[in-house]
């Protein structure tokens, strides 16, 4: 009996107001300018400094409608005193398409939503570098892109402002 399956019980997926049409490289740099030297045993660790920007931009395209480039940008550098163990650096990007979705939620989605859905990849190749530089990976804690959009577009949402994404981009 409970195999069976009621019509009420079936629930229909609805297509998700986001299309991701690819994830890619966009840009990758580690720079690991004093190893050996930071590679001995007994050295203590470094203090990091990590960065996370985001940018969209629209993609012109007889074909596709509402069509975006997303890039997350994420840095790192590693240093004790004055000296760097590593530098790191990554552009990952997206290509997605916001299907059906009204115009002014279309700048929350390039921000929040997107880069959420890709921080999990980006983290892994960061983690993955770091590794194959000779350290122990760095993993990144889950960002919260809402928090960051809020904050960066506090103004223009207090003023009610109409947000949009431009042809050339927008950061945050």
């Amino acid at each position: 009996m409970a195999d069976q399956v009621k019509d009420k019980d079936i629930i229909e997926a609805k297509a998700a107001p986001v299309v991701i049409h690819a994830q890619y490289l966009k840009d990758i740099s580690f720079e690991n300018p004093n190893a050996p030297h930071t590679l001995r045993a007994g050295k203590a660790g470094p203090e990091m400094d990590v960065n996370i920007n985001l940018g969209a931009k629209e993609i012109e395209d007889d074909n596709a409608k509402d069509l975006y480039e997303v890039t997350l940008i994420m840095s790192a550098t590693a240093k004790k005193d004055d000296t760097t163990y590593f530098l790191v650096e990554i552009q990952y990007g997206a290509l997605v398409s916001l299907a059906g979705l009204p115009e002014k939620q279309h700048h929350p989605m390039l921000f929040i939503e997107v880069p959420r859905m890709m921080f999990p990849f980006a983290r892994q190749i960061l983690a993955d570098m770091t590794a194959q530089g000779g350290y122990p990976p760095l993993l990144l804690n889950p960002v919260d892109f809402q928090a960051m959009y809020l904050d960066r577009f506090a103004d223009e949402l207090k003023s009610n402002e109409e947000i949009t994404p431009k042809k050339n981009g927008a950061a945050v």
